[in-house]
């Protein structure tokens, strides 16, 4: 006979996966559990790939996670990563921030920088990398830049949106829903669109 209150627990990991942000408000006997849990995946990750954790960090074990010599992952304090995300290094990650499910980071080689409190609604994209495009040549076998992207502090970025290569986000600024972004974003601004395009200042 399967132990309940096993089988509760299991379901309650699944509801942390895909909801992290409730791991900050588990009850103390629930907690214990979640914790000891978190303890022995991080460990893990940080045996298996080149990754730096900060303290009171959730990642859910349904994440992928790769950051082999070259593309470190470094994830500051009080930060979570919700389930079906793709990281690839190199990454950094400020403090409380939140990368919620099927978002997909990829560094390229310059790197991709969220600053605190950036917040990644579900299937944000972000690319780090871009191909060339020139007519005699296969996409495949053209060369690939690297500019690297900057997400600012406290900046949200909505649901299904995207970031282009090079790109710079102002702290304080939010990307609509479904938007594509493809210049830099002024701090504080609201832009949304494909491509986005600013709507005003949240600060006017």
């Amino acid at each position: 006979m399967t132990d309940p209150l096993l089988k509760y627990r299991e379901q309650h990991k699944h509801r942390l996966n895909y909801m992290p942000w409730l791991y900050w408000r588990l009850k103390d006997n629930h907690k214990q559990w979640a914790v000891a849990w978190q303890q022995e995946y991080q460990a893990y990750l940080m045996d298996m790939e080149t990754i730096e954790i900060g303290k009171n960090v959730f990642i859910s074990p349904l994440a992928h996670i790769f950051a082999e010599r070259g593309r470190k992952i470094t994830i500051a304090d009080n930060t979570f990563i919700a389930a079906d995300c793709v990281l690839h290094g190199p990454l950094t990650i400020g403090q409380e921030v939140a990368i919620n499910h099927h978002c997909i980071l990829d560094g390229g080689r310059a790197g991709i920088i969220l600053h605190d409190q950036a917040r990644l609604a579900a299937y944000t994209h972000l690319y780090a990398f871009n191909h060339g495009t020139a007519q005699d040549t296969a996409i495949y076998q053209q060369p690939v830049t690297s500019k690297g992207i900057e997400i600012g502090q406290d900046v949200w970025l909505g649901a299904h949106s995207g970031i282009r290569d090079g790109v710079k986000i102002g702290d304080h600024a939010v990307v609509g829903m479904n938007s594509m972004v493809t210049k830099n974003v002024e701090p504080y601004a609201v832009v949304a669109g494909n491509p986005a395009k600013w709507l005003k200042f949240r600060n006017d």
